[in-house]
């Protein structure tokens, strides 16, 4: 599944010059991640935000907007906005700064303790005496 270049460009120029973002290939598109956290995305030509399950219903009422259903049902919290919805750099902007201040809210990940792989042995003593 191929994504917008030409979205993914603007995207790249808006973010430009800020601290900690990453794109990474996922899902057949484009992630933009901030801190590890995805805000938002790029499938085909639709633009996918982060907007957190509160403000979901309201993004929904926005124009050009619709469920993310990647997997087959609604994802609550990620919302497809169209081509129209993201024709001029304003509007884009809107719409990745959403994002960002969701995840801005969340607290830092929880990373998970790395096993020990050490494995202790203990040897029964023979007695002497």
């Amino acid at each position: 599944m191929a994504y917008d270049e030409r979205l993914a460009n603007r995207v790249h120029s808006l973010l430009k010059g800020r601290q900690v973002l990453a794109e990474k290939p996922m899902f057949g598109g484009l992630a933009y991640l901030s801190n590890g956290k995805m805000f938002a995305g790029i499938l085909k030509d639709e633009l996918v935000v982060r907007v957190g399950p509160e403000a979901n219903d309201t993004a929904l009422q926005a124009p050009h907007t619709r469920p993310m259903d990647f997997t087959g049902k609604s994802m609550k919290g990620y919302i497809y906005v169209e081509p129209d919805g993201v024709k001029t750099d304003q509007q884009l902007r809107a719409w990745l700064t959403k994002g960002l201040d969701f995840i801005a809210s969340l607290p830092p990940a929880k990373r998970k303790p790395k096993r020990s792989t050490s494995i202790t042995v203990r040897r029964n003593r023979r007695r002497t005496s």
